[in-house]
């Protein structure tokens, strides 16, 4: 086993994502080029809240997510999720003798099976003699990503991050930081979520969800959407890199998760761990703030999450502040699965270029110096890009993705 060496590189090899703005990789960039979001009324969730709180919704029920994951339409809608997401990738990164390499699933979530579980409950508690028990199976977070690795044959190493929103980014964390090691060749790191009544009540409680469609960095934001969903990257070794007949998208070059222990659901108004976070991603890359070119915004579009962020941002990066937007504007907040969505947007943005807009922003906010990127365009010179994602309970994680030279 080798000597971790933190200098030792982590490339991203594939890419696979489905939310409320495509199914796949493809559509969700062409949705991000032709601004189309996916946030609306709520179509398959069952709940009082319809017609009254937008959300991002993937556009597909469980028997027909069920067609393109190969599982049971019976099991939860994370796992389905999760499923498309990370068969897309691996197919993406097309590494030949993908089962004679050492490689892992680090999958995040933080609902779990829990719509299986709303929906027994439901005839449970009328009657307890009824509701169907298989619907409780798979009901903890790590069943999803088990159900998930034995369809794809991944037995090396298995595990679950749940650390709310930070969760996906701290999975593709753990990820890099195991080949780093030596322990495994390959990684398939990210993370699903899917829509639930438990979620839409309990943001709904904390009001920060917005009536309207969200604006994130907006003066006048008032909260946030729920988006469900799932990304993930295939991670790999030079060595493995060095093997692909395909281009590598980019290098994971920097990561870095603190946590300012400030308060259960709100981050600290002066975004000290925001600012730990994104600092100590940038000091374990070896750059320095003024190489940055993009940033990948937390950005849900709440008052205190926007604020406490963008006084981070303005604390490490002034007076050069580089071009920033917040892709929740599309795809709502999809929790757990936030940061693999956004690690694969991230990873598009190094490949190719790419800056995407901060839908229906209008204006300023008075405490920062600097606005969001409102247009879509590409062939930007962007050498690197840095995601950020932060949880509740001040869990705050950012990764680096930088362009292959």
């Amino acid at each position: 086993m080798q000597i971790y060496n933190k200098h030792t590189p982590v490339f991203v090899a594939g890419t696979g994502v489905i939310s409320a703005i495509g199914n796949n990789v493809p559509a969700c960039l062409y949705a991000l080029e032709h601004e189309q979001a996916g946030i609306g009324e709520i179509s398959y969730l069952s709940t009082l809240h319809r017609q009254q709180i937008p959300v991002a919704e993937v556009k597909l029920n469980n028997k027909e997510l069920s067609l393109l994951s190969g599982l049971p339409a019976g099991i939860s809608r994370t796992a389905l999720l999760s499923m498309i997401a990370a068969r897309e990738a691996i197919d993406n990164a097309a590494i030949e003798n993908l089962s004679a390499l050492r490689t892992g699933l680090i999958s995040a979530n933080t609902v779990g099976g829990m719509d299986k579980s709303e929906q027994f409950f439901i005839d449970f508690l009328a009657d307890h003699t009824k509701g169907k028990l298989r619907d409780i199976v798979y009901h903890e977070c790590a069943s999803a990503t088990k159900l998930v690795a034995d369809q794809l044959g991944i037995r090396s190493y298995v595990t679950t991050i749940s650390t709310a929103c930070s969760s996906s980014a701290n999975a593709i964390m753990y990820g890099a930081r195991l080949i780093k090691h030596g322990m495994l060749d390959v990684v398939i790191a990210g993370g699903a979520d899917a829509m639930t009544k438990f979620t839409l009540n309990g943001f709904n409680t904390l009001m920060i969800l917005d009536n309207e469609y969200c604006k994130p960095f907006d003066e006048d934001r008032k909260g946030l959407n729920l988006g469900e969903g799932a990304g993930y990257v295939v991670l790999v070794s030079e060595k493995v890199a060095g093997s692909l007949k395909s281009d590598i998208y980019c290098k994971l070059s920097g990561y870095c998760n603190k946590n300012d222990a400030y308060h259960q659901t709100a981050s600290s108004p002066d975004g000290k761990g925001s600012y730990l976070a994104m600092n100590g991603a940038i000091e374990n890359s070896g750059l320095t703030p003024s190489d940055i070119d993009y940033i990948n915004l937390h950005g849900t579009g709440t008052q205190n999450n926007d604020l406490a962020e963008g006084t981070a941002i303005k604390r490490l990066f002034e007076p050069r502040y580089p071009k920033m937007s917040s892709t929740k504007s599309f795809t709502g907040h999809t929790l757990g699965a936030s940061g693999g969505i956004e690690a694969v947007f991230s990873s598009l943005s190094a490949k190719y270029g790419l800056i995407y807009p901060n839908l229906r922003f209008k204006t300023q906010m008075k405490e920062l110096p600097f606005i969001p990127e409102t247009a879509f365009s590409k062939n930007e010179p962007v050498r690197h890009v840095l995601s950020n994602s932060f949880g509740f309970g001040g869990n705050c994680s950012s990764l680096i993705f930088s362009k292959i030279s």
